[in-house]
């Protein structure tokens, strides 16, 4: 999503006009070809797993579970949000560092595949939940190993972290592993870090990892039913990035895989994906309401910023880049000029992009922030200035489709609870 004129045909000018801005809008056909073409580089037994943080919506999950995507989830809401978008249960995995016991007890009840367990003490909870159900609960223990990651723009193992269970802890831990009946661990769990762009390094990444999981069935006598490599696959954000190679990525991966596999030939390996499915299949539309010359810099006002695109601002990077930017709507009469788009809120950070070359801009132009389809409005503070969050559409086979409501001052005021008080 290079350009933004049209999606499926459809004018993003007119997708602007009739649902109005700020808007998010997804194309159908490039979720389901990141799925599939994701699917074609990843070796046999290799399954993708959907990480709803990316995209919680639940009409972007069905679209890609019915190309064959599965569900890595993180709270009570995306579980239900999962099975709701037709992911079953047996191919869904919880994960995240904090769960309490309702998320565990809906876990077990619901008979996902596997809890990806955080810590001894949720490891005592998963049990006794199971117990106090009657059932037995799959368990994948994430573990945070002694390496780091190669390639990540924001590592998460080989240091302190809240996540996992230190491999030393975990390569100790037979007895403590043996005691248990309920929660039945049955494999690992390793996430490395994110934004990889680099096909070596997910390679040398899910060596390492495959390697961990082996010595800890040794040391353990766990079982490996299945092994969660994590995943962190990148896309390309800013300059000087290239895109995955996924030619590469298969030619790497086949080996290293088919040998594990020949060794575990029942091992289910999970690969998750968030970013990587569906980043590139979005694009934030914001029309721009001023322009303005201020110390000899332009700016162009939008009825759109961070509060919806926190993103934007920069992702894994301390340095503040430029997602792409194209205008979509308007007549480019003028000089291309560097422009900073700013947003409504009222604060200097409300940045968009910095110095973007863009044709002449007038009010009423659309813009479009692309690359926009992940970490969109549920990872940016939408209740700032209670402005709220924007009307989403998918194009599903040429059709719109709205997907979400734009906010209204009804709902963000419904949930308060408001007194009056007088002097």
């Amino acid at each position: 999503m290079e350009s933004f004129e049209a999606v499926q045909g459809i004018r993003a000018a007119d997708l602007a006009d009739h649902y109005g801005t700020p808007l998010y809008v997804y194309d159908g056909e490039l979720l389901a070809g990141a799925v599939r073409s994701l699917a074609e580089a990843l070796p046999r037994p290799m399954e993708i797993f959907y990480s709803l943080k990316a995209n919680p919506n639940s009409s972007v999950c069905s679209l890609l579970f019915a190309h064959g995507a599965h569900a890595e989830v993180s709270s009570l809401v995306e579980l239900r949000t999962a099975r709701t978008a037709g992911a079953r249960p047996e191919n869904i995995i919880f994960l995240g560092p904090g769960k309490n016991a309702e998320d565990i007890r809906a876990c077990v009840q619901g008979r996902v595949y596997a809890i990806v367990c955080e810590s001894w003490e949720e490891l005592e909870l998963i049990e006794a939940t199971a117990r106090q159900a009657g059932l037995r609960q799959r368990v994948l223990l994430r573990i945070n190993p002694s390496f780091g990651g190669a390639g990540s723009r924001l590592a998460m193992g080989g240091k302190p972290r809240q996540f996992g269970i230190d491999e030393e802890q975990v390569l100790a831990g037979k007895e403590r592993l043996s005691a248990l009946t309920h929660a039945v661990p049955l494999g690992v769990h390793v996430y490395l870090g994110t934004r990889i762009l680099d096909a070596a390094a997910i390679v040398e990444n899910t060596a390492q990892v495959l390697a961990l999981a082996e010595r800890v069935a040794a040391a353990t006598g766990i079982e490996l039913e299945a092994v969660d490599v994590g995943g962190g696959l990148g896309v390309a954000y800013f300059e000087n990035e290239q895109d995955l190679d996924l030619d590469a990525l298969r030619t790497g991966l086949t080996p290293v895989v088919g040998d594990f596999a020949r060794r575990h030939p029942r091992t289910r390996l999970l690969l998750e994906s968030g970013r990587f499915l569906t980043a590139r299949a979005g694009a934030y539309l914001v029309r721009v309401q001023y322009v303005k010359e201020s110390r000899d810099t332009w700016f162009a006002v939008t009825d759109g910023g961070t509060h919806h695109h926190m993103a934007a601002v920069g992702v894994g990077s301390y340095a503040r880049r430029n997602f792409p930017v194209a205008a979509v709507a308007g007549d480019g009469a003028g000089p291309e000029r560097r422009w900073h788009v700013t947003g409504p809120l009222c604060t200097p950070e409300d940045t968009l992009a910095r110095g973007v070359p863009l044709p002449g801009i007038a009010p009423g132009d659309v813009l479009a922030v692309l690359r926009s389809g992940a970490y969109g409005p549920t990872a940016s503070p939408g209740l700032f200035l209670s402005h709220g969050f924007p009307a989403e559409v998918l194009v599903h086979e040429g059709r719109p489709l709205l997907v979400r409501d734009r906010d209204t001052a009804d709902d963000l005021l419904r949930k308060q609870r408001h007194h009056q008080f007088v002097q």
